[in-house]
């Protein structure tokens, strides 16, 4: 039996009549979908000649690496088709924030809740309106500070900075996380450029380059950022480049290069970001109590695939994050055990639930996930919704270690 073939057999729902190839038609454009395209016109199996790298992570959705993101076309579909200016689209699960950006982007209201304090850092200073010389300036100007410390330090200078005891600061640690991962050079570069946050106002966009150095600064294998399981200490065969690497000792050629490569992506932004509101909360959304929404677009993370605390482990060390992993929904460490899965089902409805609590009269609900393990069927019938179509996209980019065939739903869902 074909893939083609594979992929019907899961279509039963008699309301699924949205196939996942279209050998004929050309893949959608979101700028083309209104209100009236209809479902059964979409084609969302968008190949890379298709839809690029570069508008798969334009302006500020490369401002961090993050696993398990949807990108934003799909989500721009959604929002031009079933939603107007001024209105208001709830992510319950928002993740790195992709649908607060697109709806912003499309004048559309949104608000976000968030279990990871890092995703909710994240997502604010992504979303934020900056005065852009002066982001540029604090930017730059932290860089440089850190450039001439980093100096002084390794050339032999003097120091000049003191903690309040009067004594020279040395930028150590004893977190001992942050002393297995990183070498003691990349370690006290990123530790410079830390000390020197609190000094202005965009906090959270510094924060944010500082993480993305921090990941890239690690002691792991070029080829391996997304999954580390050991500090690589040694020189070692890279397949990422073909050739045998160094691990990696500095950071500040990584602060220098997403200084600059941030600074460029908010500009970007800043030029077709609209006044539209953007909120976003540090919630746990099976508690949360979400205000009146005119419908969801969200992708909830999927049953015993990514911890998502844990992929960003050197930003809740290094920023002293609050660690929430243990109220993760679905976390690999759950595993895939009915238990789990049963589990998963409950918690998902229960956020579903209280969303069509705050639903409008008329709002649809649009749920993108990988469900391989079948469960949102009833996860809709126990959050009190119908399951009016299922579009199954062919997703064939490869990105992290996934190398295999690979599928994502969308659901679109009525309240009953």
């Amino acid at each position: 039996m074909g893939v083609r073939e594979n992929v019907q057999k899961l279509l039963t729902n008699e309301e699924r009549k949205v196939s996942v190839y279209h050998p004929v038609k050309k893949p959608t454009r979101p700028e083309e979908v209104t209100p009236d395209t209809p479902l059964e016109d979409l084609n969302l199996n968008w190949r890379e000649a298709d839809l690029p790298e570069r508008e798969r992570t334009k302006h500020v959705h490369r401002l961090h690496p993050y696993l398990g993101k949807f990108i934003p076309q799909l989500v721009e579909i959604f929002l031009r088709k079933y939603f107007k200016l001024g209105q208001m689209v709830l992510d319950p699960f928002c993740g790195s924030g992709t649908t607060l950006v697109q709806a912003n982007e499309l004048g559309i209201n949104s608000v976000g809740y968030e279990i990871s304090a890092f995703n909710v850092l994240l997502c604010r200073a992504k979303t934020a309106k900056y005065n852009t010389q002066k982001a540029q300036k604090e930017v730059l100007d932290i860089l440089r500070k850190t450039k001439a410390e980093i100096k002084k330090v390794y050339g032999n200078g003097q120091l000049s900075l003191w903690n309040e005891e009067g004594s020279a600061l040395t930028f150590e640690t004893k977190n001992e996380y942050l002393l297995t991962w990183y070498a003691p050079r990349a370690l006290r570069e990123l530790l410079i450029y830390q000390h020197f946050i609190k000094d202005y106002e965009y906090q959270d966009l510094l924060k944010v380059i500082l993480s993305r150095s921090a990941r890239s600064a690690r002691l792991t294998t070029h080829f391996d950022l997304d999954f580390p399981k050991k500090p690589q200490t040694e020189p070692y065969w890279c397949y990422k480049h073909s050739r045998i690497c160094q691990p990696t000792n500095e950071a500040l050629k990584f602060l220098n290069r997403y200084s600059y490569d941030t600074i460029g992506r908010i500009e970007e932004f800043a030029r077709i970001r609209t006044d539209a509101s953007v909120e976003i909360f540090h919630a746990d959304s099976r508690k949360a109590d979400f205000p009146p929404i005119h419908g969801v677009i969200t992708s909830p993370p999927y049953v015993g695939l990514i911890d998502y605390h844990e992929q960003h482990a050197y930003a809740y060390h290094l920023l002293g994050l609050e660690d929430e992993r243990e109220n993760e929904i679905g976390s690999a460490t759950e595993g895939t055990s009915q238990k789990a899965k049963q589990k998963y089902q409950e918690d998902i409805a229960e956020v579903f639930r209280r969303v069509g609590k705050s639903l409008l009269p008329g709002g649809w609900v649009i749920v993108v996930a990988a469900d391989t393990a079948n469960l949102y069927d009833n996860i809709a019938k126990m959050a009190g919704f119908r399951v009016k179509s299922v579009i199954n996209r062919h997703v064939n980019r490869r990105t992290g270690r996934r190398s295999s065939e690979f599928f994502e739903s969308v659901f679109i869902w009525r309240k009953d």
